[in-house]
């Protein structure tokens, strides 16, 4: 195992009606000038934003709101919350939602920390943060992980680049958590979900640096359970066990727990599908899911040994009669998952199909914001990128 540094700061606050609770918990951390980021018309539908303003009157904070960020969230609605909160003098930013308006608001708070400087340096890294404003949230999606991560990932709608920036700085200061809020979710987005929280644990499972096996145990018991509570909630969406069980392994795998002791993760899969949404804007988890059996073909003899764990201990395959046999046959296990909670296992499932122009531009990109090179399970150059572009059509 090597030397870790596990930080994390934010207070959780979980169970039916948290909701109710936001405004004594910003005045609580100070916040008195208020943005309430959120997404699309259902946060308001649902009466949920309502709910919350109500909150944060009966507190006696002060609060604006911005609504209308999208899925890959853009630098454009970022730009419009700096200016917003600018002009409103905002000290504390609540993102109401899931993972792209949580990273959205992240984005903002960082802006409005430092109004004289261009945000998108920081994800562009050609600098990096000296403040952030506060930032909390009330999670309405199961995915991301951002509601108790240190990162963010932006979209630049003007140059195509999906980017992503890592600072404690951003890490919120609380979450609220109602399962019941994430119950009227499309089942597409609940697995695209599922996906996502998967792929967190997952990009520091497969790594070639060092390991623990109280690390890997809870990897692989946080594995297992959204497996079995995605195929729960594809046949009923309305299991509120499930539901909570998805929403509190969302913030386990993408706080630093599940990586502790290894060389920090390979995070290759996230690295490819950034070009993907950046170039085609698809569904952020369901593309992790097109891309990930590939990968996973291309690395897994130079990762065996962590293939072969994690056939057995999360896939529960049989042993084959070698550990290559096992490990393929823990990767068609994931896709027959997949398949199970109508994922995709390739690019054309997932209703894409890259021309060799545009898979050498993903490349290219992805190998510019990798620094040339990215993966532990098997370092991957450009040619391997590419490669691997072409075994998921």
């Amino acid at each position: 195992m090597f030397n870790f540094n596990y930080y994390t700061p934010t207070r959780v606050i979980f169970g039916k009606e948290t909701e109710n609770q936001t405004g004594q918990l910003i005045k609580k951390a100070g916040g008195s000038r208020v943005l309430i980021h959120f997404g699309g018309q259902s946060a308001i539908r649902s009466g949920l934003i309502d709910r919350i303003k109500k909150s944060l009157d009966d507190a006696g904070i002060w609060h604006t709101e911005l609504g209308g960020v999208v899925p890959n969230p853009r630098m454009e609605k970022v730009q419009e919350g700096i200016a917003l909160g600018k002009d409103s003098r905002i000290d504390f930013i609540l993102a109401v939602g899931g993972g792209s308006v949580i990273d959205s608001a992240k984005a903002i708070a960082y802006g409005l920390a430092e109004p004289d400087l261009d945000v998108w340096e920081l994800f562009a890294h050609t600098r990096t943060a000296k403040a952030c404003l506060p930032v909390a949230s009330v999670l309405t999606i199961a995915a991301a992980g951002s509601e108790m991560s240190n990162s963010c990932v932006i979209t630049n709608e003007k140059t195509g680049e999906k980017r992503s920036y890592n600072d404690d700085l951003a890490r919120p200061v609380f979450a609220v958590m109602n399962p019941e809020l994430t119950m009227t979710l499309p089942d597409y987005q609940t697995q695209s979900g599922c996906v996502d929280i998967m792929m967190h644990t997952m990009e520091r499972y497969f790594t070639n640096g060092g390991n623990m096996d109280l690390t890997d145990g809870i990897a692989e018991a946080l594995l297992c359970t959204v497996i079995q509570c995605a195929k729960i909630l594809h046949a009923d969406p309305a299991d509120y066990e499930a539901r909570a069980e998805v929403m509190w392994a969302s913030s386990l795998s993408h706080n630093g727990l599940t990586g502790c002791g290894n060389d920090g993760g390979d995070f290759s899969c996230h690295m490819l599908e950034h070009e993907m949404g950046g170039m085609f804007d698809v569904t952020h988890g369901a593309a992790l899911a097109a891309i990930w059996p590939s990968w996973a073909r291309y690395v897994c003899k130079d990762c065996l040994p962590r293939f072969v764990k994690y056939a057995i201990n999360v896939m529960k395959v049989e042993p084959g009669s070698t550990d290559e046999e096992t490990a393929l046959k823990g990767i068609e296990a994931m896709e027959d998952f997949y398949r199970q909670i109508n994922m995709p296992t390739n690019m054309k499932e997932l209703g894409i199909e890259p021309t060799e122009e545009q898979i050498l531009e993903m490349t290219r990109s992805c190998a510019q914001a990798a620094g040339g090179k990215k993966g532990s399970a098997k370092v991957l150059y450009p040619e391997d990128m590419a490669a691997i572009y072409r075994m998921a059509l």
